[in-house]
């Protein structure tokens, strides 16, 4: 038996709160981190975790073998943190959740910089609208949000992007050009659901406010034509004219110079992301990963085109 195997796997079941979360943090499978833990527990003779289908809790023996050889791993942390810092090769797999916009437009464009870098970190990237909701499963999640993120979890602030309505020159033939956000009333709208929940009406409340005039925000009722999780399938209806789709400012760009898109209502804002990088804890932090909210904070706000908070 590999005894500090067994122990890491042991401390990774209890941090990560369930096997399966354990085994990706370790690049092991949910089985084999499993052996590891029983194999401890025919060790020492005794029961450390409390199997349940619903949860896994610590014995009184888990509790007090945590707490005696918990030094021992950050000792052994502490020490290839300074081995790292030392040699400068970073090394290892790095989960990384995001929602599917920020996987296409923010870590693909990304991936061959950070290469550059660090050719001995692998990147495995998934891919969740909701990401948000598993952040406790992944080494970083990237996550955008229309508010202020109020949850609980360790977050840095990677900056806002500003979202301008946008569609295409077809549609706007058909269905008539814009002048004022009154005229927004009844127009087709293609939405990205922000809200997991059941049960969406066929309406969507556009809120603009203007660039310059200090006057109240605008509410405006458009009618839902079209809802995906997906942005691409948001942007590929609104270049072929299927309506109008609330577009980050930066990645309309290259369509507004081309003429693929047009920039409607364009001295009113329709709202911004704020753009976060979530961590599961702050007591662990692998340098990979602290190295790649670095990255971020640096090229990763121009690849998006995100301004500071």
């Amino acid at each position: 038996m590999d005894r500090f195997l067994s122990l890491q796997a042991f401390a990774r079941v209890v941090s990560e709160g369930g096997f399966s979360a354990a085994a990706r943090a370790l690049d092991l499978s949910p089985t084999a981190v499993s052996r590891l833990v029983s194999d401890l527990e025919d060790h020492l003779g005794t029961r450390l975790l409390q199997r349940t289908t619903r949860k896994l809790t610590l014995t009184e023996s888990g509790i007090i073998y945590l707490q005696m050889t918990g030094h021992i791993l950050q000792q052994i942390n502490d020490a290839d943190i300074a081995a790292q810092n030392s040699s400068g090769v970073l090394m290892g797999t790095l989960h990384i959740l995001a929602t599917p916009m920020l996987a296409s437009f923010f870590l693909a464009p990304l991936a061959a910089r950070w290469r550059e870098h660090h050719p001995e970190v692998m990147l495995d990237i998934s891919v969740d609208p909701f990401s948000h909701l598993r952040v406790e499963e992944f080494d970083l999640t990237l996550m955008a949000v229309e508010d202020e993120y109020n949850g609980d979890t360790v977050v840095r602030t990677l900056g806002r992007t500003a979202r301008i309505l946008c569609a295409s020159p077809g549609y706007l033939l058909r269905a008539g050009t814009l002048d004022c956000p009154g005229e927004l009333q009844g127009h087709d709208f293609l939405e990205f659901p922000w809200k997991k929940a059941p049960g969406h009406s066929s309406g969507h409340r556009l809120r603009l406010t203007h660039d310059v005039l200090d006057t109240e925000p605008v509410e405006v009722e458009v009618k839902v034509v079209l809802r995906s999780l997906s942005f691409d399938v948001l942007l590929g209806a609104a270049l072929a004219g299927a309506g109008l789709c609330l577009v980050s400012k930066h990645l309309a760009q290259p369509y507004l110079r081309k003429g693929a898109l047009v920039h409607v209502l364009p001295q009113w804002q329709a709202g911004g992301l704020s753009i976060y990088a979530a961590l599961p804890t702050r007591k662990f932090v692998p340098v990979r990963v602290a190295a790649m909210l670095d990255f971020f904070s640096g090229e990763g706000k121009q690849t998006f085109g995100m301004s500071p908070c």
